[in-house]
């Protein structure tokens, strides 16, 4: 599972100091180590906190990798507080649980909802469609239970309520104690399973110490605790019952008064502290009896959890009361009230009392401080008690949890879609037939498929559309048609490959967002012929750059063009305006990995070329029809002629081998010759072979001439050189004819099991190819054993129906997840905020919101690495500093690190500029 922590609470003033951060950070450490190699965890974070996201950072290094502790950005300032920023308020919610799911989360985990009231934390989720399942950690409901106490305010009782809401619409809920739990189901009227006890524990630095008498004496006299002391240590709020506690010591007689002073240690404000003290005069408590600590470090409060006699915790409610818990890990005896988790925590019925009643409460301060075993037995039995907490144990209930959820999920029926909805309308890009494009052939086969699930309207650039399939049951719409009636299109899917033929489809998708299907990976001689035919001036260059970086230029600069084409994949733009990708192969997916960094093909699909074979292969009325006889022995490589598919190598390893002695053996290349120098000496050596009559090539031929020729041959050969992520369709139409076939380990080729083709390595030796045509020309019964097996993978991976339906749930998929599907939904969620009578958004208010987003979208291009060249612009070229610095940044530029792009910049003195025209340079 992929588990998203959102860990604000470990950011905001109001939290990341007291239980709340500590606890949501000890719990997110914990199951941060348990769910290595097991589960991905993703650590959220707020950009509206600054300062806190480095300390976050170092808590978890090494432990989640740095790329996955993610920054948001929120517009702001968004207090709760002010009526007027409502507006706002949902709108950051909204980009926010946008950025979430554009993370593909299965688990979204907040673990602190109840926050924003004065600054700009933001919490609540569950606003838009989603896939990942909402849980929350519910700490207690005490302000719902106590709402005459503590939800007196308008405005807080409000934001109270709206938080309840998204609390009670949680799919799970992480209680901190089994009575938090009974109060969540109770009270928000929840499912048995819907609320989880993970409980709690305390951190390990609070433990037993030996406090030395120097730091005994400076501590005491900084506090003002000149004896031994009874301690309470947490808030100062109404249900902490202080005010019962001071009774209560009031209550113990006169001499254990003056042997044990009161400690109250926690942070108050003034007005408290001068309430408090009047309380304890008018009881009756002497000066220097009851001690207010105000603030204390974490290092003090350890010494004095270490010093205290006994700790007395006299709450009227918690929802898990962890002071009692960090009392015990230190070997300090504890007393504390009987009402709600606090009985969990301290595990024993004869140190509770009553917390309203101040009698029970000092007669049990009493009993341990008069009964020296007792006293005893409560340290050791407290060392016990608090070896049964620990955050691994509530680490493994919460990811628990969560994977139980995440199956229950999985499990659900898929609702069938009724059969009088109207079907999702495709707009599909793509060459067809007649175009001399095995893209165009292959898209004239898959349309039948798709229009299972989709109406389909063909969007072409093309004259004409010869495929009678596609002719007669997809309307042909032009492209300025498409332009004008776009959003009649729910669904849009662009076939997308290395020609000309695909120009248009650039524009088009980046105005109208779809899936894409990368036929080809490399899609540089696009922008080349652009810049080439002086249509686009200067495209290549700036499509080069936009993909690599300064590194590709220097390159073409050094190398020549035909290096940056062959070389650079060129594709950056549109992988990244893409909605979602299809690939046919996983190399295409390494390619991703090795020029766009790990994880770039991480949320592609990979969907089988379709292949279909025919029904009946009649070879005899094949050679007949093609002029071949019976017992010729023909062997044929399919495809364009080309300096990649090495079949100059084929010629010369068919001279070579003893198939070129029989008269009865002939060579096909079937496909169009290259019209440059390699087509040409390819074509000289043929004509000039003593077997030149059976050897020769084709030239273009129709799909009838092509299948034609799959029915008569014996075997194929079909090789390749330097892949650039394209999958031969020819390879699997022999597979489909039941071919036997030689083939190299080359790109996508390398996929195809061993056991269908005679698979040779990528860089074989011509003695290898040699050996291979004659062992298949030899052995019938191998070349029968290796075509039946070929036409079996085809069929049962390559079929019709199964690439269909691959391609449906793949595009739905995407609709769903992908960022830009994500996008649009955003912005009719945003179109839809109603916060009357608050004012409407305000143009500072879209702005921000703007600004937000667009930050806010996942990086897809490789991590940069920044180079400040500020002093080195204005820095003397010829001066010897000016000249080492200028030699260090193109070694950076020229040799980047691994998946880093070098960007220099520099300070104009108001802001950081790119220093692209200095690097030009």
């Amino acid at each position: 599972m992929r588990i998203l922590l959102d860990l604000q609470a470990c950011q905001t003033s109001g939290s990341r100091n007291r239980g709340i951060g500590r606890y949501s950070m000890s719990l997110a450490l914990a199951m941060a180590r348990q769910a290595r190699g097991r589960h991905e965890i993703i650590i959220a974070l707020n950009g509206r906190f600054p300062d806190t996201i480095v300390p976050i950072r170092q808590a978890f290094d090494g432990l989640v990798e740095q790329d996955n502790i993610v920054v948001y950005d929120v517009p702001g300032p968004l207090l709760e507080f002010d009526p007027s920023l409502a507006w706002r308020r949902r709108a950051a919610e909204l980009a926010r649980e946008t950025f979430f799911a554009s993370l593909n989360p299965d688990v979204v985990h907040v673990t602190s909802l109840f926050e924003g009231w004065g600054d700009d934390a933001v919490t609540v989720i569950g606003h838009l469609e989603h896939r990942f399942i909402r849980t929350i950690t519910l700490y207690d409901l005490i302000p719902l239970i106590h709402k005459e106490t503590y939800l007196t305010h308008a405005g807080s009782r409000a934001l109270y309520y709206r938080k309840l809401q998204a609390l009670k619409n949680a799919e799970l809920l992480l209680s901190i104690s089994e009575h938090s739990r009974r109060e969540g189901i109770e009270a928000l009227q929840l499912g048995e399973d819907q609320v989880v006890n993970i409980s709690s524990a305390a951190d390990d630095t609070f433990v037993t110490l030996d406090v030395s008498a120097d730091d005994e004496t400076a501590l005491r006299a900084r506090y003002k605790l000149h004896r031994p002391f009874l301690m309470y240590t947490g808030g100062v709020d109404y249900r902490k019952n202080i005010e019962g506690l001071i009774e209560a010591y009031s209550l113990l007689p006169a001499d254990v008064r003056a042997a044990y002073q009161l400690a109250i240690v926690c942070k108050m404000q003034e007005a408290d502290m001068q309430r408090l003290s009047a309380l304890a005069q008018k009881c009756g408590v002497g000066n220097g009896e009851v001690v207010f600590t105000g603030f204390v470090s974490e290092e003090d409060l350890l010494a004095l959890y270490n010093l205290a006699s006994l700790f007395v915790f006299p709450s009227l409610h918690e929802g898990f009361g962890l002071p009692v818990l960090e009392a015990m890990q230190c070997g300090t005896p504890v007393v504390g009230s009987n009402t709600s988790s606090i009985p969990e925590v301290i595990g024993r019925a004869d140190v509770l009392f009553n917390p309203r009643d101040v009698h029970d409460i000092a007669a049990k301060i009493l009993h341990v401080l008069q009964d020296k075993a007792f006293h005893d037995e409560l340290v050791a039995y407290g060392y016990e008690q608090a070896k049964t907490f620990s955050w691994e144990a509530s680490a493994r209930r919460a990811l628990a949890a969560f994977e139980g959820a995440h199956e229950q999920r999985k499990a659900l029926p898929q609702l069938a879609v009724p059969v009088n909805l109207p079907r999702r309308k495709l707009a599909f890009f793509s060459p067809l037939p007649p175009e001399k494009s095995g893209i165009a052939d292959y898209s004239a086969e898959l349309l039948p498929e798709l229009a299972r699930y989709y109406d389909i309207d063909i969007i072409s650039a093309q004259p004409a559309i010869s495929d009678v399939w596609a002719d007669a049951n997809f309307p042909v719409r032009t492209l300025d048609w498409f332009e004008a009636h776009a959003d009649r299109y729910d669904r849009v899917l662009y076939q997308f490959g290395n020609s000309m033929l695909h120009e248009h489809m650039f524009g088009m998708l980046r105005r109208h967002p779809g899936v894409i299907v990368l036929h080809d990976f490399f899609l540089s001689g696009i922008p080349d012929n652009l810049d080439f035919t002086g249509r686009v001036p200067g495209e290549f260059a700036r499509t080069l750059f936009d993909s690599h970086g300064y590194r590709a230029l220097a390159d073409e600069q050094r190398l020549g063009r035909l290096n940056s084409i062959m070389g650079y994949p060129c594709n950056r733009r549109v992988l990244e305006d893409a909605l979602g990708v299809i690939v046919h192969s996983r190399y295409s997916m390494q390619l991703a990995n090795h020029w766009y960094g790990a994880g770039a093909a991480k949320e592609w699909r990979h969907a089988p070329l379709l292949r279909t074979a025919p029904a009946t292969i009649d070879r005899r009325a094949a050679r007949a029809a093609l002029g071949i006889p019976d017992d010729a022995f023909l062997v044929c490589s399919f495809g364009l002629v080309a300096p990649t598919k090495l079949n100059d190598v084929l010629h010369d390893a068919w001279m070579k081998s003893a198939l070129a002695a029989d008269p009865r053996c002939r060579l096909v290349f079937v496909g169009e010759n290259d019209t440059n120098e390699y087509g040409q000496k390819l074509g000289a050596a043929i004509a000039g072979s003593t077997a030149a009559a059976r050897a020769s090539i084709t030239g273009f031929v129709p799909q009838e001439t092509y299948r034609l020729y799959l029915a008569a041959a014996d075997m194929a050969v079909q090789l390749r050189s330097n892949s650039r992520g394209e999958t031969s369709a020819s390879i699997l139409d022999c597979l489909a004819y039941g071919l036997p076939a030689v083939i190299n380990a080359n790109g996508s080729a390398a996929e195809i099991p061993d056991d269908v083709v005679i698979k040779l390595d990528d860089l074989f030796s011509p003695e290898q190819l040699r050996a291979a045509l004659e062992q298949l020309w030899r052995d019938a019964a191998l070349r029968g054993e290796l075509g039946a097996r070929a036409a079996a993978y085809v069929h049962t991976h390559h079929n019709a129906g199964t690439v269909g339906r691959i391609y449906h749930e793949a595009i739905e998929s995407f609709s769903q997840t992908s960022e830009g599907a994500g996008y649009r939904r955003l912005l009719g969620a945003l179109a839809a905020i109603d916060v009357t009578p608050a004012p409407a958004p305000s143009a500072e208010d879209l702005r921000l919101v703007s600004t937000s987003i667009a930050a806010n979208r996942p990086r897809k291009q490789p991590r940069q690495l920044l180079v400040d060249v500020t002093a080195l612009r204005q820095a003397d070229p010829d001066a010897p500093d000016g000249i080492a610095a200028r030699q260090m940044l193109a070694a950076l530029l020229e040799s980047p690190a691994r998946g880093y792009r070098v960007e220099p910049y520099y300070n104009d003195g108001a802001q950081l500029r790119h220093a692209r025209q200095f690097t030009l340079s």
